[in-house]
């Protein structure tokens, strides 16, 4: 399929959160970034066939099939549109892994979403809600955290109750992102978190306290000189980690790898997104040496 011969194309790109996870769904602040180098992109073409769907180079193509025809219903069911008025070809390309906490299903959802104002369903004010909500299908309760990022052009504090201002950063750290090897979903953690909420809520207090502290700490480094920056950086992970341990959120491999790339240098590790697998943040000193592991420069 030719490129000029498409009606509508969009690409939405994945984030990585610095800070501010699963906090962020009581109210706390999150920094979020998107990632220029992991996107997807919808191509549509008319047609008055039902939807038919292709992915591009992509594996996951029948995990991601189902997602698209479930998101393509629930968008159809927001705005009281029935499914038999979606038709056309989709084609779909995207290097977002799934379940990684690379935010895949909220680009996913944006892509839809701008699908439907295209088709002039649904106001671009509206975009945000509407992707929102289509993602509690992937969430059970999405805070809008990812939608925010999937969205933005560079870092964002973000806060639920819709307060966003852009990240102002004076330096540059040099940091990446890589995969522990071992998923889980979004879901599983969220209701975790909520578990130990439950069982302990001073606890649960206290750690949703220290991540909120991890946030400002991160974004006035980000603010300072590099010197002084990287150290207070390297508070606000090591600090955000440890939140992350306390709600159980590091088991197995991510472990692991958390300790493997301290051994090769690494000032401060955390999880990125909800933990218990997915991708880890790592910052450093200087570029690390040679790992038999890939790494996702975020600089």
């Amino acid at each position: 399929m030719q490129a000029n011969s498409y009606n509508f194309t969009t690409t939405t790109h994945g984030k990585w959160i610095l800070t501010g996870e699963h906090a962020v769904l009581r109210g706390s602040p999150a920094i979020i970034f998107p990632i220029a180098s992991r996107a997807l992109t919808l191509n549509y073409q008319i047609s008055h066939t039902s939807p038919q769907i292709e992915f591009i180079d992509n594996p996951e193509n029948e995990v991601l099939k189902t997602a698209f025809l479930a998101v393509l219903k629930r968008g159809a069911a927001i705005i009281n549109k029935p499914i038999e008025a979606i038709c056309g070809n989709f084609y779909l390309t995207s290097n977002l892994p799934i379940s990684a906490g690379m935010g895949a299903s909220a680009a996913l959802c944006v892509a839809i979403g701008r699908w439907f104002i295209w088709q002039q369903w649904l106001a671009e004010s509206e975009l945000y809600n509407f992707a929102r909500e289509l993602e509690n299908l992937f969430h059970a309760e999405s805070s809008g955290a990812d939608i925010a990022a999937c969205m933005a052009n560079a870092g964002v504090y973000f806060k639920r109750n819709g307060e966003q201002h852009v990240i102002n950063m004076n330096w540059q750290p040099i940091w990446f992102l890589s995969h522990c090897q071992q998923n889980s979903t979004t879901a599983d953690c969220v209701q975790k978190v909520k578990t130990l909420w439950q069982r302990n809520p001073v606890l649960g207090q206290q750690i949703d306290k220290d991540m909120q502290r991890s946030v400002y700490l991160a974004e006035e480094a980000l603010k300072l000189e590099a010197k002084a920056g990287l150290d207070q950086l390297k508070q606000a992970i090591d600090l955000a980690c440890s939140c992350f341990v306390r709600w159980g959120l590091t088991s197995g491999k991510v472990a692991e790898h958390l300790n493997q790339l301290r051994a090769a240098g690494a000032l401060a590790v955390k999880p990125t997104g909800s933990g218990d697998g997915g991708f880890v943040l790592s910052l450093w000193q200087q570029k690390p040496p040679n790992l038999s592991l890939e790494l996702i420069n975020l600089s």
